[in-house]
């Protein structure tokens, strides 16, 4: 029971915004420039998506933990649980930073992912940590292209996705050592596939 009330507390805590981040955010020390209002505008429409992109992990990494049978397994996903949790911090904070808001849809966003990784942790601790690598290098990928699509001069919100990215590199090279099985192509795709709608619609929506 204290674990299930722990679990709702986390998944609540995420879906409302409420996060406490560990380590400072890298654009602390970033001068804030000057931006246009159509450049602030997209810049914080990219970092609502990231920050779904965040409240999915949390979920995702949730529902993993939740059905991982291999306590090493689990131990990652927890950890990789706990550095997204600085991501989502980061990334509502810079969100504010730029006058935008988060994304309307967090708890459909939430509920989704959550089903999807205690699915992937039900077909077992390869195919568990398989998806978490798979999931991971989607993310770094989407991260390099927002990084490409960022307003140049905006410094502070590019050392927060550079940061958040090498974060993604370390999971996923985790998920390897400790035994990942490699996933089908049509996983891959069908994943690519719903981080496309996601990214489309969060940076709307």
């Amino acid at each position: 029971m204290d674990r299930l009330i722990s679990e709702f507390d986390r998944a609540l805590r995420a879906v409302v915004g409420i996060a406490n981040a560990s380590r400072q955010s890298p654009g602390l020390d970033t001068a804030e420039a000057e931006l246009s209002g159509a450049d602030r505008a997209h810049a914080a429409a990219l970092m609502r998506v990231n920050h779904v992109g965040e409240i999915c992990a949390q979920a995702l990494y949730q529902g993993q933990a939740l059905t991982a049978r291999d306590a090493p397994a689990r131990a990652a996903l927890e950890q990789a649980a706990r550095e997204e949790q600085d991501h989502l911090a980061w990334s509502a904070e810079r969100i504010r930073e730029l006058g935008g808001r988060p994304s309307l849809l967090n708890p459909l966003w939430y509920a989704g992912s959550l089903a999807i990784g205690a699915f992937a942790g039900a077909l077992g601790d390869r195919w568990n940590l398989a998806f978490l690598a798979e999931t991971e290098r989607q993310v770094e990928e989407h991260l390099s292209g927002h990084l490409d699509a960022l307003p140049a001069a905006d410094e502070r919100t590019r050392a927060v996705v550079a940061a958040m990215r090498e974060d993604e590199a370390k999971h996923r090279a985790s998920a390897l050592r400790l035994g990942a099985a490699e996933l089908p192509p049509a996983a891959k795709a069908a994943m690519r596939l719903a981080s496309k709608v996601m990214t489309t619609v969060a940076y709307r929506i």
